[in-house]
């Protein structure tokens, strides 16, 4: 294995474990790295070949025997250091000193992570062997294609295999190395196919040919002219090796001996001597050739690699920003933390009832609502007005049957003026409350918006404040209910100041003789003999104190509704929440995060710690 030349010595290396160090880092579960992944169908000779790079025993059998992505990291050491291993998967990692128990340990982890039997994972599987044997390269070993689901196998098994080998191979940053046998079509290969479909030109795609031993007689020229790229041309090429074939390893052929037979094979072949001598035969010159890929794809990668890393960074920053930093762990400062996140939120919640910017960040305003339903109230009082107008002139007849007493044309019988106006406006109580209770319940809302905008990530906190506010709603609502209707108690006092009754009557008689003179055939009409002089007056004095009594509704309600859903609600919002703190036993309680918001801000502060460490990495390089 030892055909690197000296120059590559000093690049080699730290360029590949530039990128296991990326990848140790789990960097590439942010970012595509560079990798190269061996893909081939089943029976392809695909683990013969790794088995051959390595120097260790992979799994092997019928079926499918890769069930998990297996990343084959190779080091090559001194002559005269001893063999390393070192197995990790999720959680566990075990290091191995004898490369006899390499493929008990994978199979055990494939078990672990795919279930026994024969179903596969997405899971990767790290396998890392260091020895002087070995070439400097680590390669994605993924299961093989199969096409028939065998006993114990779900129907899909080739879709799944499809789809993990697609998910590695259509990153731009992946080097697809395509196994397939001699002695089988090339054109018909499943797995070329599939490189091809995500690699059109074949910049990305290395093709190695297996089993040369079992090429029909006649078709040896067909594979040299693959070989020499004559036949599906691949930017990088062809290589081709011959490894331990089962009567091999049956009679224990150790793989040293093994690459001695592999070289006189190819030496003595008729056919395939040429290509050994152009340096496209043998494992060896497989691992070199396979190495300098490798550099060379990671140098061409790492501009890109550099830049990537920096935006995932600044991006990971915003996202923390957004998320916090969370509890402290201190109890002193856990104490600290709670009361600033609650003074912040009692005093947004009085900022927002006075219509100031708040901290919290959220664009809140109630007073557009407030504004929009206070001008549905008026709405509706002038409105009712018009409905009061319209029927006395509808009922003109009627009235004057129903409240004409013996008074002369011209007087007003006070108590029919009372009793048509306290009609009125007793229709206007039930809308107030309705009024008071929408109102109430979009300033609920707006101050939930606020507890769960202050209090993300902190469900009891978050709890606890909503509980206060629906409480506060219903008590304040209660209140304001009670002023609403003593309101409309105290306006069934027919009462207004002389001089403002008697400025609305005037403007009322100037708008009348302006109609009259206007339409002498109008609505005035109506009242233009004696009989109807007293409806006529009295219909003045009603639309006179109904101006000023729904003047006075114009304004009083909405500011017994903004006094006590708004104004006190802040207020009492803001004590309770304050009382609230004062026990310190409900703390923990109280700082308890959300189970999601804090995995996911820890699992963006790893996300930012290993891309600093990446970042470092690439600095130093």
């Amino acid at each position: 294995m030892n055909t690197l030349n000296q120059q590559y010595e000093e690049k080699v290396r730290p360029c590949i474990d530039l990128i296991d160090s990326l990848r140790s880092l789990g960097v590439e579960r942010d970012l595509a790295l560079p990798a190269i992944a061996v893909i081939g169908d089943q029976s392809s000779g695909k683990s013969s070949v790794l088995e051959a790079l390595s120097g260790v025993a992979l799994p092997r059998g019928s079926g499918i025997v890769t069930r998990c992505p297996l990343e084959l990291k190779m080091k090559r050491k001194k002559e005269g250091e001893e063999w390393y291993g070192k197995i990790s998967y999720q959680d566990h990692e075990e290091e191995m000193d004898d490369p006899a128990v390499v493929e008990k340990k994978i199979r055990e982890a494939q078990d672990e992570m795919a279930g026994v039997g024969v179903g596969i994972s997405d899971d990767l599987i790290s396998l890392e062997i260091a020895s002087p044997d070995v070439p400097d390269l680590t390669l994605i070993d993924l299961p093989g294609i199969a096409r028939v689901a065998v006993k114990g196998q779900p129907e899909n098994i080739g879709d799944q295999i499809k789809r993990l080998i697609q998910k590695f191979i259509t990153k731009q940053e992946t080097i697809s190395l395509v196994v397939v046998p001699c002695n089988v079509d090339i054109a018909t290969t499943e797995a070329l196919k599939m490189a091809q479909g995500v690699d059109a030109d074949g910049e990305r795609t290395l093709g190695i040919l297996t089993k040369p031993d079992l090429v029909d007689k006649g078709t040896e020229e067909t594979v040299v002219e693959i070989v020499h790229n004559e036949v599906i041309h691949l930017k990088k090429g062809y290589m081709i090796v011959k490894c331990r074939g089962q009567k091999e390893i049956t009679e224990k052929v150790s793989l040293t001996e093994a690459i001695e037979r592999e070289k006189d094979f190819f030496n003595s072949h008729v056919h395939f001597q040429t290509l050994h001598d152009e340096g496209y035969a043998t494992v060896p010159k497989l691992a070199e050739k396979l190495t300098l890929e490798l550099v060379h794809h990671i140098e061409k990668s790492l501009p890109r690699l550099e830049e990537q890393i920096e935006e995932k960074l600044a991006q990971t920053q915003l996202d923390l920003e957004r998320y916090g930093t969370g509890p402290p762990t201190d109890a002193a400062e856990r104490l600290i933390f709670l009361i600033d996140k609650v003074t912040a939120f009692t005093q947004d919640a009085i900022s927002l009832t006075v219509g100031e910017e708040l901290k919290c960040g959220e664009k809140l305003n109630i007073f557009s609502t407030l504004r929009r339903e206070f001008g549905k109230w008026i709405q509706h009082l002038d409105c009712s007005g018009e409905h009061f107008n319209s029927v006395i002139e509808r009922e003109v007849e009627q009235y004057e049957e129903k409240y004409r007493g013996r008074e002369l044309p011209g007087f007003i019988n006070y108590k029919t003026f009372e009793t048509m106006v306290k009609e009125q406006i007793k229709k206007l109580e039930e809308p107030a409350v309705k009024k008071l209770k929408d109102i109430g319940d979009a300033v609920r809302k707006v101050f939930i918006q606020l507890a769960l905008s202050s209090f993300a990530g902190l469900p009891n906190l978050m709890k606890t404040a909503k509980t206060k506010i629906e409480a506060i709603k219903q008590e304040k609502e209660c209140t304001a209910e009670s002023m609403l209707r003593n309101q409309f108690k105290m306006e069934m006092i027919v009462y207004s100041q002389d001089r403002t009754y008697s400025s609305s009557l005037d403007d009322k008689k100037k708008e009348e003789r302006e109609e009259e003179e206007e339409d002498d055939y109008g609505r005035s009409v109506v009242y233009s003999t004696d009989n109807h002089a007293t409806l006529k007056e009295l219909m003045l004095h009603l639309q006179s104190y109904y101006q000023i009594a729904s003047q006075r509704l114009a304004d009083q309600i909405p500011l017994v509704i903004r006094y006590q859903m708004l104004q006190e609600s802040a207020i009492q919002l803001q004590r309770e929440m304050l009382q609230m703190i004062q026990d310190k036993d409900n703390l923990d309680v109280l700082l308890k995060e959300d189970f999601d918001i804090g995995s996911q801000r820890a699992a963006l502060q790893s996300r930012h710690k290993r891309l600093m460490k990446a970042r470092a990495y690439l600095v130093e390089f």
